[in-house]
């Protein structure tokens, strides 16, 4: 008979527990959910779980054929929470936590802090072997990135969504193993620096895509277990690809297993339906006014980075929690105590949030996706911002697609669209995103965004993406656009690999891949992303022509590129632009070249400057301006040859 003994060493100590309530038990994953332990000699497992307002609290599973008196836990003196140790039970041993709620109902919940969770549709969660047992082969990787200056560095990620970017040889879902082989190389390949995984936390429907969770600390079962994606993760810091998930603190799915009405009574959601409820998704809001939740939450993020290495996180939905009418889809207005808009506690709740990431991680990457005008999301807390590090650019996401959705001959009268971001672009440390939220549902694929023939799709497409690469912002790109996928994302099969059979996408797939390894490799183009320095415009103001031009500069003198993109079809020679150097510059990238799928529209030679002002630079050249295309010059040395990146593919 398996046994419960409530007083063993694992018992949650008091200073735990007041920090629990404190708000402030940012390694609560240590301390709740199913623990493996030895008392008494025998082996087995401690649970530990808060439900403050239930009569009693049982652990059921398969051990003890689903018996809700068979191993009741005990609950700790005012506290709200419960705990006991269960003896002679294994890994990988099916259990709920059976809840006798305020009404004398009883209710079965998934394990909120559990590790491991059943393959989908069955909804138990899993007992699982000390998470720290895992061997780690990146002590290298941890080591450099605990050093790396993240602001001066090249970012360049690559967004997945691992239910759809590639099936196995059986139609099915790959494993994380299998992940790890395939997708891990062809992204280090293709010259991304880091993978963004839309979320993986535990989830009951695969077409929520990972946004509504059940389990915040267990990697899904879809793909295998959590030793699996330990070795997923393992196996990306040591081909030097960095690994950011998202993370979904704004709302929970309502399913009956999961976190909703948890002890019978409104817990990790508000008490007023007003503020819980989430029409528009249909989920829960979590109550940022409840300290316990606040120490679930901040334990989550740590837990991750912590147990599972990963670089950081990119938090979904930031403006949803920071106003409160935000979608706007409640039939009434929701008002904060001062009677205004924003949403207090969940402002109080980001900021402690990132306080407490970057107190044991400075290095972590903590990033917003917030839609709006918020002011300082990245600047530190105790300068009066979010303390974010980075922000998703949506404005300029929005702005360029609308651009390109005009024909070319209409673009001259809205040049503004391509130049306005400059104004704002170091208001933040943004992220430019050319995310799955762009593809979907009828928002079609960045390729049938593109105006004119086919030839013209993808020479829109190249400026597009030549464009975003040499704007100041790191990037990201969603799975399937770095091959020109033709159709929206389809979030239940996988990518349009087919096209690889054509060579306009072939092509495409050669330039991106080439852009992305320039770009590593070219330090002017990131070095100072964030900074005023790293940027200066040649000409921002011809429209007529649909032409801009600017510099992009490094710390060092000399150390700059000059950039130079055309937003239609004309070909121009001997196009006159200013330069701030003598000497001569040589080509080193062109979106025009032949083996990008252009028509070779290319500065061969080097270009000799001419001793006369232009453009507001003291010097000026002439040079060949490719059809809707982006050409990129550098200073010619005798210290440095460069060898032009299209030449290299």
């Amino acid at each position: 008979m398996l046994t419960v003994d409530y007083e063993s060493q694992m018992s949650p100590s008091e200073v735990d527990l007041y920090l629990f309530h404190e708000g402030t038990l940012y390694e609560g994953y240590k301390v709740f959910g199913a623990h493996p332990e030895q008392y008494n000699g025998r082996k087995g497992f401690r649970f530990t779980v808060w439900a403050p307002h239930a009569r009693a609290v049982s652990v059921v599973g398969d051990f003890n054929d689903w018996d809700t008196e068979a191993n009741r836990l005990g609950l700790v003196e005012n506290s709200g929470v419960w705990t006991g140790f269960i003896a002679d039970l294994g890994n990988e041993e099916r259990y709920k936590y059976a809840i006798e709620t305020p009404t004398g109902s009883i209710v079965l919940k998934a394990d909120p802090y559990a590790f491991y969770a059943e393959k989908r549709p069955n909804t138990a969660s899993l007992t699982c072997s000390p998470l720290h047992a895992y061997a780690w082969h990146d002590k290298r990787w941890m080591r450099q990135r605990a050093k790396k200056d993240q602001y001066h560095r090249p970012m360049n990620i690559y967004e997945c969504h691992l239910g759809s970017w590639r099936k196995n040889d059986t139609n099915h879902l790959m494993t994380y193993r299998q992940l790890a082989d395939e997708l891990v190389d062809y992204v280090a390949r293709n010259g991304f620096t880091h993978i963004e995984l839309m979320p993986i936390m535990e989830h009951p429907y695969d077409r929520s895509w990972g946004y509504q969770i059940t389990g915040y600390f267990a990697p899904t079962s879809r793909f295998g277990s959590p030793e699996d994606f330990m070795y997923f993760v393992d196996t990306c810091h040591q081909n030097s690809i960095g690994v950011i998930l998202d993370w979904t603190p704004a709302h929970f799915c309502r399913d009956i297993h999961g976190l909703g009405k948890f002890d019978g009574t409104p817990l990790y959601e508000p008490c007023d339906p007003k503020l819980a409820d989430r029409p528009q998704w249909g989920t829960y809001t979590f109550d940022f006014s409840k300290n316990e939740v606040i120490s679930f939450l901040i334990s989550n993020v740590r837990f991750w980075m912590d147990i599972y290495h990963v670089e950081g996180f990119r938090i979904d939905a930031v403006s949803s929690m920071i106003y409160l009418n935000h979608n706007g889809d409640l039939p009434f207005e929701l008002k904060n105590k001062y009677g205004g808009d924003e949403h207090l506690e969940a402002i109080d709740f980001i900021k402690k949030l990132n306080e407490a990431v970057f107190l044991k991680f400075p290095e972590a990457l903590m990033i917003a996706e917030e839609a709006t005008d918020y002011p300082m999301v990245t600047k530190p807390t105790d300068q009066g911002g979010l303390g974010f590090n980075y922000k998703w650019n949506m404005g300029w996401v929005h702005d360029m697609l609308r651009y390109m959705s005009y024909e070319p001959s209409e673009r001259r009268d809205h040049h503004n669209l391509i130049t306005f971001s400059m104004l704002y672009a170091y208001s933040e440390n943004f992220v430019l995103a050319f995310s799955h939220d762009e593809l979907v549902y009828g928002k079609r694929s960045l390729l049938n965004k593109m105006k004119g023939d086919e030839w013209q799709r993808f020479a829109n497409l190249r400026v597009l993406f030549g464009f975003f690469m040499t704007h100041p912002g790191k990037k990201l790109l969603f799975m399937g656009s770095e091959f020109a996928q033709f159709d929206e994302w389809k979030d239940l099969e996988q990518l349009d690999w087919n096209l690889f059979d054509f060579s306009t996408h072939r092509a495409f797939q050669q330039y991106v891949t080439a852009f992305n390894h320039f770009y590593r490799s070219v330090s002017c183009l990131w070095r100072l992303d964030h900074e005023l320095d790293g940027f200066q415009w040649i000409d921002a103001d011809n429209a007529e022509q649909s032409i801009i031009s600017f510099i992009r500069k490094g710390k060092r003198k000399g150390d700059y590129c000059i950039v130079v993109c055309n937003f239609t079809p004309a070909v121009y020679h001997q196009f006159k632009l200013g330069v701030p150097a003598v000497g001569s510059y040589i080509e080193v990238f062109n979106s025009d070249a032949a083996s990008f799928g252009g028509s070779g529209q290319c500065n061969h030679r080097p270009i000799i400057v001419e001793e006369a002002p232009f453009h507001n630079q003291p010097y000026h050249i002439k040079l060949t301006i490719p059809p809707l295309g982006i050409t990129i010059l550098m200073k010619e040395t005798k210290k440095r040859k460069i060898m032009t990146a299209y030449e290299q593919v």
